[in-house]
């Protein structure tokens, strides 16, 4: 290929949309369509990428920052008024000073869009030495969009629906709106594109009639997954465009060797990665920049969201952002990771616990019905049923340091800051509010009143000489 560039039209009110965000920044599977489109630009480019021009004008201080942001290098032209197509690429051509090699238009509403495409047109472009070359699709019900016009010298012209007579609607060749032009002659034409039309606006495809009046090669290629090229103007068609669009990525994971239960309830957006042999069961999303290791199983019922999940784990009826599940461990079914969840390996995080900004080391276990927040557990600790992690003070947030190899009680609160020490316990209904050193005991509950056996009772009350020093220790326990 030679110098490439592409200009992303994303300047379009998208009034259809009656939204306060603008058209292109609207979210399907995972990127704003214009997230999309520029992926499909960046692996356009071969030995390199290609220069990226986007010209913006509605929306343009929401539009050019997000631009910006996933492709720094792009430069943003800005089209003030809205007056066509051809107007919009003669502001990008200007803006950037584009002078030769080729240059290719795409449109930042066509999510389903894809880098080899463009890869192709620009091949075939410059193989056939075009001036004009129009990525183009044949569909059934070709109503509403404009027909390419062949003849024996190529695409003679294209024609809108509306002008179009009874011979040129039968053609079902349609055109994308993807064109790519030699440099020189693109900059020559533009300024010979009029708007003598019903809606006073420039149009690109103008240029065709231009090319053929200089006897310049102008040509199609048929793209046979036209549906790439599809663009969303409401919230119906961008809903059913995402539809396609999962539907897609989750075949391509089956064919890479994921196992997907229920294709049907299962959504993975566009930048998740999963590993070979990942089971997915019923009613699963996996969000954002998810990765998930091999023999790992999810679902049913889980979603995911920028977590790692490690190789044999296994999450189950869960909600998880920003958390991270060591291999082998096991979260759920109820449990809600929140962000800065650290799970290790062999852990469990089990039925009806919260976690958030805690570290669970290999082993652990948080079993049942309990908080955990901003928390260290070492390895190998187990945390009682109904624990609460208490780390606010009204002001402040604390944390709480579980030692490795601790025994924690049913019911227990820690008030944090609080340490309790490598292999120490707590007992049932224990209210921590000061370190507990390693090996030790705490214990908070007050006296309780010990009533005798009924005369007629089956069972016998035990021998005072049986376990007197354990009975002895319990009592003190009790009564704290």
């Amino acid at each position: 290929m030679s110098d490439l560039t592409v200009i992303v039209l994303a300047a379009g009110g998208g009034t259809r949309m009656k939204s306060k965000t603008p058209k292109v920044l609207h979210p399907v599977g995972g990127r704003s369509m214009v997230g999309h489109v520029l992926a499909a630009v960046r692996a356009a480019g071969v030995e390199r990428e290609p220069r990226v021009v986007a010209v913006v004008g509605h929306g343009r201080d929401q539009v050019a920052p997000h631009i910006s942001e996933l492709m720094p290098q792009a430069t943003i032209a800005v089209q003030d008024e809205q007056l066509g197509t051809a107007h919009a690429v003669r502001t990008a051509v200007e803006a950037a000073g584009v002078a030769a090699g080729t240059v290719l238009v795409a449109y930042a509403d066509t999510p389903l869009l894809q880098g080899e495409s463009l890869r192709a047109l620009v091949a075939e472009h410059e193989a056939e030495g075009r001036a004009v070359s129009i990525l183009s699709g044949v569909v059934p019900n070709p109503f509403g969009y404009g027909r390419i016009v062949r003849d024996e010298r190529g695409v003679a012209a294209i024609v809108e629906e509306k002008d179009a007579d009874e011979r040129q609607r039968a053609i079902t060749e349609i055109n994308s709106g993807i064109m790519a032009f030699d440099a020189a002659f693109l900059a020559a034409a533009l300024p010979q594109v009029g708007n003598d039309n019903a809606k006073g606006e420039y149009y690109l495809t103008d240029t065709v009639a231009i090319a053929r009046s200089q006897g310049l090669a102008v040509g199609a290629m048929v793209l046979d997954d036209v549906m790439q090229t599809e663009g969303a103007n409401d919230r119906a068609q961008l809903a059913a465009l995402g539809k396609e669009l999962n539907r897609r990525i989750v075949t391509r994971w089956m064919r890479d060797g994921v196992t997907v239960l229920d294709p049907a309830t299962t959504w993975i957006e566009a930048d998740v990665e999963l590993a070979p042999d990942v089971t997915l069961l019923p009613g699963v999303q996996l969000l954002g920049a998810t990765k998930v290791d091999e023999d790992a199983v999810v679902g049913p019922d889980t979603t995911l969201k920028d977590c790692e999940i490690g190789a044999g784990a296994r999450v189950v009826r869960a909600h998880g952002e920003l958390a991270v599940v060591g291999a082998g461990a096991s979260v759920g079914p109820f449990a809600y990771l929140r962000p800065g969840t650290q799970l290790g390996a062999g852990g469990k995080i089990g039925t009806f616990v919260e976690t958030k900004n805690a570290e669970i080391g290999e082993g652990a276990k948080v079993p049942h019905l309990s908080y955990v927040g901003d928390a260290t557990i070492g390895e190998g600790t187990n945390i009682g049923a109904g624990t609460i992690f208490a780390n606010y003070d009204g002001v402040d947030k604390h944390r709480t340091t579980v030692g490795r190899h601790a025994r924690t009680g049913s019911n227990n609160t820690f008030v944090a800051p609080v340490t309790i020490g490598d292999g120490a316990g707590t007992g049932a209904g224990t209210v921590v509010r000061e370190d507990v050193p390693p090996g030790a005991l705490a214990v908070s509950a007050g006296p309780r009143m010990k009533v005798g056996l009924s005369a007629t009772s089956s069972r016998s009350p035990p021998s005072r000489s049986t376990n007197s020093h354990a009975a002895r220790s319990a009592i003190a326990l009790e009564r704290g």
